[in-house]
């Protein structure tokens, strides 16, 4: 369930300096030590009449609600719903329905240029379903890179990931090695396979595992060791995007940053500060203009 009472005191985990923060975290990036980790709540930059795919889970649950009615208890549940479709419908009606509403052309927000921008990144996390990281990403000829794709393990053929090179066609983690940035989507995404973790049985399979990190690529665990997190368009008010943010950024440094503006629930402002992660009072756009200038 998402949190709905209102933390009125969020001092403990807020940063007072934003201006000192950013300056800190952008001395981190150029030293590529902060591992950015990016979620749907940045295409909340762009005006609804001009972000052709869902900015938030409630949004995509509305849109998958349209295409295939859920019964009303189970309405606002983003992965409750995708199960009922998958269900009702068959699995492959489902991806076909995620298919049609995240293969839209969908601009760059400032945050996403911003991690376009960052020279070389090791590793980078990408939580939604869309595409538009990894097309700014090709577009860039001065670094190596590739992503690594969450699958849904009752659908795969055992695997819990699989790898794509620039241009999308499958390859190893051998080959991932080489590459200078990764780019984790631990959710699938719509481009190259259409790969997606979001039925309640996609998680019941993917956090029985997660906690002894069986689902996280060995590359992803190398590459954060040591390493702060960054989280940009993150919000953690249920319980499946905190499990995924804490058992990702597992075994890294002991020190992160969060772009959260206004109010926290009581189970984010204790998130945060039960891992560290030190939050900036800020617009996305506003703190993804200063690290820009930055990097």
């Amino acid at each position: 369930m998402t949190d709905t009472t209102i933390a009125t005191d969020p001092d403990s985990v807020t940063v007072p300096d934003a201006a000192a923060a950013l300056a800190d975290i952008a001395a981190a990036l150029a030293a590529q030590q902060v591992v950015p980790y990016l979620g749907p709540g940045a295409f909340s930059l762009l005006p609804p009449d001009q972000c052709p795919i869902p900015r938030n889970s409630a949004e995509l649950v509305q849109r998958l609600n349209a295409k295939v009615a859920a019964p009303g208890r189970i309405r606002s549940n983003l992965t409750a719903v995708a199960q009922f479709i998958e269900t009702r419908k068959h699995r492959k009606t489902l991806e076909i329905i995620l298919n049609e509403i995240f293969r839209q052309t969908v601009p760059a927000t400032a945050v996403h240029n911003l991690l376009a921008a960052i020279p070389a990144p090791p590793l980078v996390v990408d939580v939604w379903y869309d595409n538009v990281l990894d097309t700014l990403l090709s577009a860039a000829t001065e670094r190596t890179w590739g992503q690594i794709q969450g699958v849904s393990h009752p659908q795969s053929t055992g695997e819990w990931v699989r790898y794509y090179a620039p241009d999308g066609s499958e390859t190893t983690a051998e080959a991932a090695a080489g590459w200078q940035t990764v780019l984790y989507k631990p959710s699938g995404a719509v481009t190259p396979a259409g790969n997606y973790l979001i039925s309640d049985s996609d998680y019941v399979e993917i956090l029985t595992e997660i906690d002894i990190q069986t689902p996280i690529p060995a590359i992803v665990q190398d590459r954060r060791a040591g390493r702060h997190f960054l989280f940009l368009g993150c919000r953690f008010d249920h319980e499946i995007q905190r499990t995924f943010a804490r058992q990702i950024a597992k075994r890294s440094s002991d020190s992160h940053w969060a772009v959260i503006p206004g109010e926290l629930s009581k189970n984010e402002a204790r998130f945060l500060e039960l891992h560290g992660i030190r939050r900036i009072d800020m617009t996305l756009d506003e703190a993804a203009a200063v690290l820009q200038a930055a990097v």
